[in-house]
């Protein structure tokens, strides 16, 4: 099974960096420094979410099986870029964050402008985005895994960390998804900012507040 920085790295991936950058006026280089990072987070927020709860996993499995996330979008880059993005697919993407993310969207999204340099709100516009594609990404691996079940479901979304990335990039994701071995998923990405005299963020801050998210 393809992880998901195989994908990033693929031909096809590059073309996702791309058109998301042309969409938001970004640079390729920091999109793709965005979605490497955004990407793994969202699947193991989605993960979590569907470990939380049977309901959260039965709706997740649902959603990927429905013809909405079946990976056509995959098939048809071109198709979901020119002449910009769809309102619909906007508005699918901004849907399908706030029922992962929840109250913590925004502090995620400034996290993530803080590592990339983007802009918050151009982050915000290329998740919503880049968020359809996931889905469509993983819809296509619950039909090529035959995926019908929650528990199948589990296994495959922890393959997607486990698949044909070279070492370098799997040290890459790990140090993304747990930079301090403590088993909390969202260490770089959201909780080890340094203030401007290089020391971590003061208690109360955005690190302590992303810190906890997922756990």
């Amino acid at each position: 099974m393809s992880g998901i920085l195989d994908l990033l790295n693929s031909d096809l991936g590059k073309s996702v960096v791309s058109g998301l950058a042309n969409q938001s006026g970004q640079d390729s280089s920091k999109t793709s420094d965005l979605l490497t990072m955004a990407l793994p987070l969202l699947t193991q927020a989605m993960t979590k979410n569907a470990q939380a709860s049977p309901e959260g996993a039965e709706g997740l499995l649902n959603a990927l099986s429905g013809s909405k996330h079946d990976g056509s979008i995959l098939n048809n880059l071109d198709g979901f870029f020119n002449g910009g993005v769809d309102e619909a697919e906007v508005e699918d993407g901004k849907n399908i964050l706030n029922h992962v993310l929840g109250s913590k969207q925004q502090n995620v999204e400034l996290a993530l402008s803080q590592k990339t340099g983007i802009d918050a709100s151009s982050v915000s516009q290329i998740l919503k985005m880049a968020t359809p594609i996931l889905m469509s990404y993983l819809g296509k691996q619950q039909r090529e895994n035959n995926v019908s079940s929650t528990s199948d479901l589990s296994g495959m979304l922890g393959g997607l960390f486990q698949g044909n990335s070279a070492e370098g990039e799997q040290n890459f994701l790990t140090s993304i998804l747990d930079a301090d071995g403590d088993g909390s998923i969202v260490d770089d990405v959201a909780g080890m900012f340094l203030d401007s005299k290089g020391s971590k963020s003061s208690s109360g801050g955005i690190g302590d507040v992303l810190g906890g998210f997922l756990k």
